[in-house]
This record gives structure tokens, C-alpha cells and sequence, in this order.
């Protein structure tokens, strides 16, 4: 169970009875900093073993932290907040700002019209893709956009996608330049992704790669007054004074 820290002030009681049968994840401004537990100890009287509950705090700091694909998914499963675990490593995303979702909607648009009749989807986030480097090693990842072809093939009994988009988008900010320009590109390139666009808000750019062989085939950078082209599907083009119209 996930719950933010002002709800533990206002019912501390009665978590503090729901702790003894389950983990209590505690959250402040997004993040997750305390856990609350059940703790099994021995009474100092007859050596008769007691339960009490008692609070146990662990620190993330202001970065991923390191947690097992089951933690994730004990963390995330009844969970508000949007999170992506990356090569072991769970990551908050934060809340999108509106440069973000104005860019978001206008490339959305141009892809949803350009793909209309055609066997690839566009979706955007949330929304999670589970990608594995190999079998054992998992991440789940929640790209701003992605382009799948195999949608109806890959989906689950749960209706969620199991499959590898042929192109996702990542946004960038101050605060995922590092992840997006690096992590991510490598994830992506490691899993089948056929073509990665890293678009750039703060210098409005756009960045288009190919992979092939989990080797970048061809990249290329778009700026003001040019259009953006897609490698992979002949046609498909971003014109940058639309999709930056904000500046």
C-alpha cells in the first residue's frame, strides 16, 4: 500500500493497525521516504515472541533508487503516482509542465492523423512498455509517445501491451536530459526499438535516431523553420514551428 505522509498524520491509528498486515510505502511530495511495518521481536518476559509496529525509514535522496522488479511492483501496483524502473532503479516521474503537454498534444495530433488507416497505433503516456535487455532482466518504462504495430498481436489476458514499440518520443526537461539522452537511448537501442525522437523544449530541437542491430544506423537533428522526418516511416514529417508554436 502507498499512502502520502499527511494522510499517515491524519489516520496514523489506523494505519498503524493496517501495518500489521501489510507494507505501508509513505510518500512525500511525490517521493517515497518511509516505510511503515510489522516487526516480529522477542518480549523480554518468557522469551514470548510479540508483534509491535514501528516505523522505519528509508531515504532515497532526490535520485532513482535501487529496488528489485518485485519491489516495483508491490510499490507501484495500487499507486497514484507515475513511476519507471529502469536497469534496476526505480524513478518518479514528476508532474509534466505545460510546455511539455503542448508539445505532447501537438506532435500527438500530426501522428494521430498520419497513422489513421494505417496497422500502427499511436499512444501516449501513461502508459507502460515492459522492455527486457534478456528474459530475467525487466524494465518498465513510460515513453511520452510511442508507435506500436503489433498492438492487438502482443496484448495481454490483462489487456496490457507485452510487445516492443517501433518508435517512441521522449520530451526532455532540465530534470530527464540525463535519463532521455542517455539511459533511455541506451535501453532503447538494447531492447528492438526501431527509432527514437528525443525532443528538445529548451533549445527547440529535435533529434531522430535509427537503430539497427542495437547499433544507432543514422541520426539526425532538426531546428526552427525545418521539419523533422521520420527514418522509418516514409512520410512522416514534424514541421518544428508547430510543434514549438509556444516559443
Amino acid at each position: 500500500m502507498v499512502v502520502t505522509s499527511t494522510e499517515i498524520q491524519n489516520n496514523f491509528g489506523k494505519y498503524l493497525q493496517l501495518a500489521a498486515g501489510e507494507e505501508i510505502v509513505i510518500t512525500k511530495n511525490g517521493r517515497a521516504v518511509a516505510k511503515l511495518t510489522a516487526l516480529q521481536e522477542q518480549s523480554a518476559a518468557g522469551n514470548e515472541q510479540g508483534r509491535r509496529v514501528a516505523e522505519k525509514v528509508v531515504s532515497y535522496g532526490d535520485g532513482p533508487w535501487k529496488a528489485s522488479y518485485e519491489e516495483f511492483l508491490e510499490l507501484t501496483k495500487n499507486s497514484e503516482e507515475r513511476y519507471e524502473y529502469i536497469d534496476g532503479e526505480i524513478h518518479l516521474l514528476a508532474s509534466p509542465k505545460t510546455a511539455h503537454q503542448i508539445v505532447l498534444t501537438e506532435l500527438f495530433v500530426i501522428f494521430y492523423h498520419w497513422f489513421a488507416g494505417k496497422k500502427c497505433r499511436p499512444l501516449v503516456a501513461p502508459y507502460d512498455i515492459t522492455l527486457r535487455r534478456n528474459p530475467e532482466y525487466i524494465n518498465v518504462v513510460q515513453p511520452d509517445l510511442m508507435v506500436i504495430c503489433d498492438l492487438e498481436e502482443k496484448l495481454d489476458a490483462n489487456d496490457y501491451y507485452q510487445g516492443t514499440p517501433t518508435l517512441l518520443v521522449e520530451i526532455i526537461s532540465e530534470h530527464t536530459q540525463r535519463k532521455d539522452l542517455i539511459t533511455k537511448l541506451d535501453l532503447y537501442l538494447s531492447c528492438g526499438v526501431e527509432e527514437y525522437w528525443i525532443v528538445n523544449p529548451l533549445n527547440q530541437e529535435i533529434t531522430v535516431y535509427q537503430f539497427a542491430g542495437r547499433n544507432i544506423k543514422q541520426s539526425a537533428t532538426y531546428r526552427k523553420k525545418e521539419k523533422a522526418r521520420s527514418f522509418t516511416f516514409d512520410g512522416l514529417e514534424v514541421e518544428l514551428d508547430r510543434v514549438f508554436n509556444r516559443a
